[in-house]
């Protein structure tokens, strides 16, 4: 299941998971992000234990949307072993992500 996240330090976060990490972007207004987080949770069941989930609130973690460069919502950004390998726009259906992510992994 997809947790949303606060925490100290998001290098931490990402430096401390032995999973790769794939963080959402999202807005509490924004319509497509609602619709997202029903699909991470499949998503989530189907490849748990080969990756980790977190939501980021981009309202309440502004800098991070900004050094992340994230223009648009929801944005779901893949880390393995802290670094960004994967950036993914917008609303893909369960089969689109668990295909791309299992790609990547």
């Amino acid at each position: 299941m997809a947790v949303k996240q606060q925490f100290k330090s998001f290098e931490d976060l990402l430096a401390n998971s032995e999973l790769p990490v794939l963080v959402d972007f999202y807005a509490n207004w924004c319509g497509p992000c609602q619709m997202m987080a029903g699909i991470l949770e499949q998503v989530n069941a189907q490849i748990k234990n080969q990756i980790k989930i977190v939501k980021i609130d981009t309202e309440r973690y502004p800098q991070l949307a900004s050094q992340y460069q994230i223009y648009a919502l929801p944005t779901l950004i893949l880390f393995k072993q802290g670094q960004p390998v994967d950036r993914i726009e917008g609303v893909l259906t369960v089969e689109q992500m668990v295909q791309r992510l299992k790609s990547v992994l």
